[in-house]
């Protein structure tokens, strides 16, 4: 249990990155860096004792800066899609970067969202713990408010990786963030996760446009290819004739979470049989967006192994997309001096 430091080379805006590995007694690694709060890797043990790094990414720096599949990010001001790229507070409109088929914002800004920033980083070791904390300065992607955030990420003794995060703003905004790390339980190089089963405490989810918008209907799963209320291998229904997944390209929507409470809950499990891996999810937000990897880009990734279609899942604990224009949605308004404070926890298994 303990953590330490390396260098991850240098941006090429000439900024000095740096590796935390934070280590637990169990035989987990989780490693991330100062560069957008990105999760670089995360080591887990199979059912044989082996133990591999479970979520896409590089091993340099340089891929990051670009990261078109959003690898590993931590997502703000405000994760996923906002209609029209626009929204409006206390009578004031504020448009974003039309982003996403040229008049939609997806993930607030693909050159200046928090993955792209550079973070204050500070090691917490009786947490055994790194934050990441940045000033978001007002009008930073188009939102407004100066914005204090930060992103802790925490290694349990019980195989979790805790992800914190908190923020204050001095105005009234938008704040949605999220962690867009793609798994793999076979092992990141592994191939299709297809064969994956995942199971959602979802008994609802939020339809959406052909563009990705959900439509403000909030529609039951039962009897459609989105129920995985018992768990379901991931591929068996992703190619059915169904409208929603011909929009989608396959399962790339939101779930509404049967909350129990305000507080964090079980929300998901993923397993690969195989490995016998199994991570489960907590989350105290309302949403999931259960993302299958359906566009990402033919690329390399660590050690020069190939990435390409489905080869890795997210699991994107959120508001509901476009939740600040749709009234029946839960709102991710931040108000002025308000703490914001959500927790999310990825625990890692073996059947």
């Amino acid at each position: 249990m303990g953590i330490t430091t390396e260098s991850f080379g240098t941006t090429t805006k000439g900024d000095k990155v740096t590796l935390y590995k934070i280590t637990n007694s169990k035989g987990m690694t989780a490693e991330v860096i100062d560069f957008g709060a990105i999760l670089k890797a995360l080591y887990v043990p199979d059912k044989n004792g082996k133990t591999d790094d479970v979520v896409l990414g590089f091993n340099s720096i340089i891929p990051y800066e670009y990261n078109n599949s959003f690898l590993g990010s931590t997502i703000g001001r405000n994760a996923n899609r906002i209609a029209d790229a626009k929204f409006t507070i206390n009578g004031v409109e504020y448009k974003l970067a039309p982003n996403d088929n040229d008049h939609n914002n997806l993930h607030s800004d693909f050159d200046t969202c928090f993955n792209k920033k550079m973070f204050k980083a500070e090691i917490i070791e009786k947490e055994n713990a790194v934050k990441f904390s940045l000033l978001s300065p007002d009008m930073d992607q188009g939102f407004p408010g100066n914005l204090e955030a930060a992103v802790t990420y925490r290694l349990t003794e019980e195989n979790g990786l805790e992800i914190v995060y908190d923020a204050v703003s001095d105005k009234d905004t938008v704040y949605n963030p999220t962690n867009h790390s793609y798994f793999n339980l076979a092992g990141e190089a592994s191939g299709s996760a297809m064969g994956h089963k995942l199971y959602l405490k979802a008994s609802n989810y939020t339809p959406a446009d052909n563009e990705s918008i959900p439509t403000g209907e909030i529609a039951p799963v039962a009897g459609t290819p989105f129920d995985f209320t018992t768990p379901t291998v991931i591929g068996d229904r992703i190619n059915d004739d169904n409208e929603q997944l011909k929009f989608g390209k396959g399962y790339d929507h939101n779930w509404v979470i049967d909350k129990e409470t305000d507080g964090v809950e079980k929300i998901a499990v993923l397993s690969e049989e195989k490995s016998g891996r199994v991570m489960t999810v907590y989350t105290d937000l309302p949403g999931v967006q259960f993302y299958a990897g359906n566009c990402i880009a033919y690329q390399y990734g660590k050690g020069d192994k190939a990435y390409g279609k489905r080869c890795g899942v997210c699991l994107e604990t959120q508001y509901f997309p476009n939740s600040i224009n749709q009234e029946n949605f839960k709102s991710p308004l931040l108000k002025a001096g308000e703490k914001f404070h959500s927790v999310t926890k990825y625990v890692f298994s073996i059947d």
